[in-house]
């Protein structure tokens, strides 16, 4: 046992599946277009099953349909001869996976598709299977050598199966345009999740943590106000209620270097006019871009010319959005 080479081993096996990986590139032809055409005129859901291995390479390609856009979800052949056949439908389109094409479990529920007018996209590595002679579309999966050494237990076969199902899921989800955002919203506590769905209104701050002050005040009396709301920065408002301008550390660090006696100006000679601003119900994810290319470190929120808040770097790092 000390002398096996395990790493000699392991080099086959990737090797062996990434050539049949690359091999599958080739069998794709009409059928696997007309099962993507299937899929997308599909009133109902897409049910995947398979038995064995095929089973757990089905259970996967069920769960990454759904999360790109197509809803699926997962049947074992088994249970649908007892029972959960109940929960296909003629408005489905059934996945059916089987490297043989003959497996008991999965042939057995062929007459019951089809009495129920359910479209079915088989995969199997053998075209000539029944499986695949009763699909209205047939993947082909086939592999030329499995990785196992004894040419039976499922492993590159298995390895093309997921990445034909891959194949189709990146194929619909291209087709049907799906965004990120769309993404975002069937993985709402994932950090995406909390990147895509989260807006400026619900991590700005409102209200008396505003920091404001009027154009006619003292540099040092904005700085106390500023201080006082922990954001190392200050609005600036007119007497209507209108933004004037903001002023932050970076522009006491511009007055410093020009020269001014900071003790004896009032802020409207020092603050930044025409500032940076967003609406609340903007992305917070867009508001760290306005940032970033901005080069900046706050944004002021409003609304129809209202200030209703004031955005930083912190609240969006707090929030995971960073």
């Amino acid at each position: 046992m000390n002398l096996f080479n395990f790493i000699e081993s392991a080099r086959r096996t990737i090797q062996l599946e990434a050539e049949s990986v690359t091999q599958l590139a080739d069998y794709l032809d009409d059928d696997f277009t007309h099962a993507c055409q299937l899929v997308i005129q599909c009133r109902g859901r897409v049910v995947v099953t398979g038995m064995g291995k095929s089973g757990h390479i089905g259970t996967k390609i069920a769960a990454t349909l759904a999360s790109t856009g197509t809803p699926a979800f997962f049947v074992h052949p088994g249970e649908a001869s007892h029972g959960d056949m109940g929960m296909i439908t003629g408005a489905d389109v059934v996945i059916a996976l089987s490297n043989s094409g003959e497996t008991s479990e999965v042939t057995s529920l062929l007459p019951l598709l089809k009495r129920l007018g359910t479209k079915l996209i088989s995969m199997t590595g053998k075209p000539e299977s029944t499986l695949a002679k009763a699909a209205d579309s047939h993947l082909y999966t086939g592999v030329v050598q499995e990785a196992c050494p004894l040419d039976l237990a499922p492993t590159s076969s298995t390895t093309c199966a997921l990445v034909m199902g891959d194949a189709l899921a990146i194929a619909l989800l291209e087709a049907k345009g799906f965004t990120a955002e769309d993404f975002a919203f069937s993985h709402p506590g994932g950090s995406l999740g909390r990147r895509l769905l989260l807006k400026v209104e619900d991590i700005m701050h409102k209200g008396e943590q505003i920091p404001v002050v009027s154009p006619e005040v003292s540099l040092p009396h904005a700085l106390l106000v500023a201080t006082s709301k922990g954001l190392g920065m200050t609005t600036v408002s007119n007497a209507d209620g209108s933004l004037a301008g903001i002023f932050t550390d970076g522009d006491l660090r511009r007055a410093i270097d020009h020269g001014i006696d900071i003790r004896n100006v009032t802020i409207s000679d020092v603050m930044t006019k025409g500032c940076k601003t967003i609406a609340p119900g903007t992305l917070a994810a867009e508001a760290l871009k306005v940032m970033e290319d901005s080069k900046i470190n706050a944004l002021v929120v409003q609304d129809n010319g209202r200030t209703v808040g004031v955005i930083n770097m912190h609240d969006l790092l707090r929030a995971g959005v960073i």
